[in-house]
């Protein structure tokens, strides 16, 4: 099986590790690079909206690799320059510097950047929360605030009002959504999130439209929802959402859609390869296109994309997968848990604290979400993996 001479991985993300680590791993003894957007090696990004936010991590405890970890990789690692063009046929990539690196085999792991209000101004007290550096200046700004408003009521959104709220402020988080997280959990779990979050002493405003940010020469001073109201607030955290990291990408001849698109194999184009959140591939189980957002999935798909560097000629089929930790409470969902399936708990209870639900369709089960249930959660999930017959879930429920 013949190995590529050298690879390039762009993006100093927990995608691009993993590929780093997994070739190595797997044998691979030729030439590495990996080339990094931030100053910063290689670090975890959901503790970033909890541990680093609430002043319960140091930033350097996000960090992935020590030193020597990173050392005994034997690659050469570029950090603090990010990459603005790809020559695909040259298999190239120049950074902003200047440098132009070549490699027979490239791996795209550029990831997201924040999606921003229309005209927001770089007031400030408007903050974003993707990078290590945001979470900092953040956690900042919170110490000195009292009252903050959160702009959107996905993960992000939801999670950075959790923390703001454990640490004594006012909180109003407003979103478009009926519900929090309505697409991801649909409206019967999506309640209880709001719930959980309104218990707490969140103030929710779902349903609402945000006009624009309100401030002065000095300092952002509340966000004006589309009816007039003006919410006052000393911190704005928009979290409206991500976008792949492609806008380098526009002339390199790579397809793009809501992503690098991909085969099967996370094969971009013939040498190239994309993992982690820029990655739209062809999922063969599904038999659709799928990019995912999260953390284990990048490992994974890391893992699966060197495997097809070294000529494994394997397609990545996972079962989709993401968590979310808000005050004491737990969820994880396998699978698919949308917005119009069917919802059947089928183990605890929501007044308990502690319950599994499965999600489907009228044929089959297409995900499980567990609510502070990581055992049982993890067993429902062969449900998922087996799409188990919609009409049997009943039989399903514990005693």
């Amino acid at each position: 099986m013949t190995h590529p001479a050298s690879v390039l991985v762009v993006g100093a993300s927990v995608g691009g590790l993993a590929v780093a680590e997994s070739l190595r791993r797997d044998g691979f003894a030729g030439a590495l690079t990996l080339l990094g957007a931030e100053r910063h090696p290689p670090y975890d990004r959901p503790p970033l909206s909890k541990k680093v936010l609430a002043g319960e991590w140091e930033p350097d405890r996000t960090r992935l690799r020590a030193d020597a970890a990173l050392a005994k990789l034997e690659m050469t690692t570029i950090l603090g320059d990010p990459a603005v063009h790809l020559d695909v046929l040259g298999r190239a990539v120049t950074t902003a510097s200047g440098r132009r690196l070549t490699a027979e085999a490239i791996v795209l792991a550029t990831g997201l950047e924040p999606r921003r209000l229309p005209g927001q101004a770089p007031w400030p007290g408007v903050h974003v929360l993707r990078t290590l550096d945001d979470a900092v200046a953040l956690r900042a700004a919170l110490l000195a605030a009292s009252q903050v408003v959160v702009v959107g009521d996905g993960v992000l959104g939801t999670e950075a009002a959790a923390t703001a709220r454990a640490m004594g402020l006012s909180v109003t988080l407003v979103g478009p959504q009926t519900t929090l997280l309505a697409s991801q959990l649909g409206p019967q779990i999506g309640g209880h999130l709001a719930a959980l979050h309104t218990g707490r002493g969140v103030q929710l405003r779902l349903g609402a439209a945000v006009e624009s940010l309100v401030g002065d020469e000095a300092r952002v001073r509340g966000v004006r929802l589309a009816g007039g109201e003006v919410l006052p607030a000393d911190v704005v955290v928009v979290a409206i959402g991500s976008r792949p990291a492609t806008d380098w990408l526009f002339d390199s001849g790579l397809r793009l859609g809501d992503g690098v698109i991909c085969d099967s194999r996370c094969r971009a184009a013939e040498g190239i390869y994309a993992v982690g959140d820029v990655a739209r591939w062809h999922h063969e189980g599904l038999g659709t296109a799928l990019r995912l957002e999260n953390r284990s999935n990048a490992v994974e798909q890391g893992a699966a994309v060197a495997a097809n560097i070294l000529g494994k000629d394997r397609p990545y089929t996972p079962v989709p997968f993401f968590w979310t930790d808000q005050y004491d409470v737990k969820i994880q969902v396998h699978g698919f848990a949308g917005a119009d399936a069917q919802v059947i708990i089928v183990e605890g209870s929501p007044e308990a604290g502690q319950f599994a639900a499965l999600y489907g369709s009228a044929s089959k089960v297409t995900g499980v979400l567990g609510w502070n249930m990581v055992k049982q959660t993890r067993a429902l999930r062969q449900h998922v993996v087996e799409a188990t017959d919609w009409s049997l879930v009943n039989s399903l429920r514990a005693p």
